[in-house]
């Protein structure tokens, strides 16, 4: 079955605001949520169906794909959000806690820890190789003398008083009730009176951790390793976040990456080109024997198999890719300048007419 369009179901123009398309699914949501039209199906699907117009159209990023791609561009990300269960949960979205009567329902404290970026920068060489890297990172963890508590030995914390421990408190306005965080215990529903003295009633002391990260062979700038469970700790008991390091590969005097595949280049001398010759080119493990054939040009690339890094997913090793220079002496000792003289004499070479960008384009594919 075809799907309406989004903005048709809220009734609201393509470039309505975030305020106009949440006031026209409020709006929806009360006058056909299922509590206050029980057994009625028609407006059970007319619900669901303003749910995941609002669903995409409150996601900036989901929204940017629905207008240029239509439905087919949310791949599957559009749909019902089965997570309003009652039409409390409606009016919590929107700042309206108990409009038809709900109770005030006990807001959790519990709160995952925040995830933590640490960027590294490794040599070209380490990346080649794989390291196991010792890092330091700063961190939020538990308080270890009140075990993330916040309070002092012997005590705990106590249920405030203004908002019953709820975290929340209610306003009437006119038609209204209005629900709020509560001003007295921040929203967290428990008031500290005798805090620990190591964490002051946090909860939680900022810290340092060593940890080794083992960075696998192949890896590139961009790369990000995800290392679970070693980001903040959680606050009142919550689970603690998750730790990615970035790896930035530095630049190489010597190599030039891209992809698995290194480039590099060599000097040869006038006699080497024209006689031929065996050189010794570096290379990331050491130093491997290139053969220079007789007559050789500058710009000639030559191919070393395998001597390039490691592909991160383990199918084997790109190619070392060598441009080799002809090197012209900048000064000449009185037997050498004889010798190119009598070269001169004799020589009888016939150049062929290629363009500098032709020479270019061989050199690179």
């Amino acid at each position: 079955m075809t799907k309406r369009d989004y903005y048709e179901i809220l009734g609201v123009e393509k470039n309505a605001t975030e305020t106009e398309i949440k006031r026209a699914y409020r709006r929806l949501a009360v006058k056909f949520h299922p509590d206050k039209n029980p057994d009625d199906k028609e407006a059970e699907e007319k619900f669901k169906e303003a749910a995941e117009a609002y669903s995409v159209l409150s996601d900036a990023q989901k929204k940017s794909q629905y207008d240029r791609f239509g439905h087919s561009g949310l791949g599957g990300q559009g749909g019902y959000d089965p997570g309003f269960s009652n039409i409390e949960d409606i009016f919590d979205l929107f700042g309206f806690g108990d409009m038809f009567g709900g109770g005030g329902r006990r807001r959790s404290t519990v709160q995952r820890g925040a995830d933590l970026r640490y960027d590294l920068e490794i040599t070209l060489e380490e990346a080649a190789q794989g390291k196991d890297a010792k890092i330091d990172v700063p961190r939020l963890e538990k308080c270890e003398p009140c075990e993330g508590k916040g309070t002092a030995e012997g005590s705990s914390p106590e249920t405030c008083i203004t908002c019953s421990g709820s975290g929340q408190t209610r306003y009437q306005q006119g038609f209204f009730s209005v629900m709020r965080t509560c001003p007295n215990c921040s929203g967290k529903g428990q008031i500290i009176k005798n805090p620990c003295s190591e964490c002051k009633g946090a909860g939680r002391i900022q810290s340092s951790k060593t940890l080794e990260v083992k960075i696998p062979a192949g890896v590139e700038t961009g790369s990000r390793l995800r290392v679970s469970g070693e980001g903040e700790a959680g606050v009142n008991g919550g689970p603690t976040g998750d730790l990615y390091v970035f790896v930035h590969v530095a630049e190489h005097d010597t190599f030039e990456r891209q992809g698995t595949n290194l480039y590099t280049s060599a000097p040869i001398s006038f006699a080497q080109a024209a006689l031929g010759a065996e050189i010794t080119v570096k290379t990331l493990e050491g130093e491997e024997e290139l053969k220079i054939p007789a007559g050789t040009q500058t710009g000639t690339v030559f191919r070393i198999k395998g001597g390039g890094m490691p592909d991160l997913g383990g199918r084997g090793k790109g190619e070392l890719y060598v441009a080799v220079t002809v090197m012209t002496p900048k000064s000449l000792n009185k037997d050498q300048r004889a010798l190119f003289e009598n070269l001169a004499d004799i020589e009888d070479v016939e150049f062929e007419e290629e363009g500098f960008m032709d020479r270019v384009r061989n050199i690179f594919g």
